[in-house]
């Protein structure tokens, strides 16, 4: 029975919110890979979302904290040799430094799965995750200074 931590990034906004996953809508995601994009239908029991919407599958870390790499074929965990990208900052230039990462598919070992919304083509509203109380005194507050130096 897996269990995710659904982490949906909202372009609009610039927003992300943390949704618990569990089955049966876990066990739909279980087989799908970096980049598939599915129907924003399936989480309509974790989350509120107009029709049309779209979820596409962009990353996630397994059990141990490996990261999910799209060029690794499979439900695998690996050691690979790596210059650079996910899951390696090399600290020199030229460093390699072999590092456990995981596939591309989505298993039952993975703990978080990253996705964003996809909005649909004729989408005329604003932003679905709305922004938080902070972010919204931010916006107020600069609004405030600019009238105030005017």
């Amino acid at each position: 029975m897996p269990t995710f931590k659904l982490v949906l990034s909202d372009p609009m906004s610039g927003r992300a919110r943390q949704l618990e996953i569990k089955d049966p809508v876990a066990q739909r995601f279980v087989g799908l890979r970096i980049g598939d994009e599915v129907d924003a239908g399936i989480l309509k029991e974790v989350i509120e979302l107009p029709p049309g919407f779209r979820v596409r599958i962009t990353g996630g870390s397994g059990v141990d904290g490996a990261p999910m790499l799209p060029n690794i074929e499979g439900a695998v965990k690996k050691f690979v040799l790596l210059s650079e990208g996910i899951g390696f900052h090399p600290d020199k230039r030229g460093m390699r430094k072999r590092k456990l990462v995981r596939g591309n598919t989505i298993s039952d070992q993975i703990v978080q799965v990253n996705a964003v919304l996809v909005y649909p083509k004729d989408w005329k509203e604003g932003p679905v995750i709305p922004l938080g109380d902070k972010e919204v005194q931010k916006l107020k507050g600069g609004e405030q200074k600019t009238e105030e130096t005017q």
